[in-house]
């Protein structure tokens, strides 16, 4: 099927699907005129690149880890033992992501909680100095 029309079926903007072509994620065939022609077995790959995007994965990581993949229902499983150390790895690297941002949400809660309010009559409180 061509792009379109695969676009359509998997809910996936066809800009995407040439950036998944790029990234080296999705390999359609070429048809006449060098058109794009999608086979529907991609429809799977297309479901799977989406998860592990979901999962917060990049599309380096997702080009190393697609092939050990498959889908099981709803969710997606390793296919292969020597996928779980990457996998991992990504864990960990997620587990640091929200550590910076717990900490840089505290940082603004603290700004938040030491700011002045308002005056009597309603006013903005400013104590910068030409403020």
């Amino acid at each position: 099927m061509r792009i379109g029309e695969f676009a359509r079926r998997t809910g996936t903007s066809q800009r995407m699907l040439r950036y998944y072509e790029q990234q080296g994620l999705l390999w359609p065939r070429r048809g006449t005129g060098g058109y794009r022609e999608y086979a529907e077995d991609d429809t799977d790959t297309v479901r799977r690149i989406r998860m592990l995007l979901a999962a917060g994965l990049n599309t380096r990581t997702i080009a190393e880890l697609l092939p050990c993949t498959v889908a099981d229902g709803e969710r997606l499983v390793p296919a292969c033992s020597g996928l779980v150390p990457g996998l991992e790895r990504e864990r960990e690297r997620i587990d640091r992501a929200m550590a910076d941002l717990l900490a840089a949400r505290t940082a603004l809660d603290a700004l938040v909680a030491a700011a002045p309010g308002v005056d009597a009559t309603g006013a903005e409180i400013c104590l910068a100095a030409d403020g």
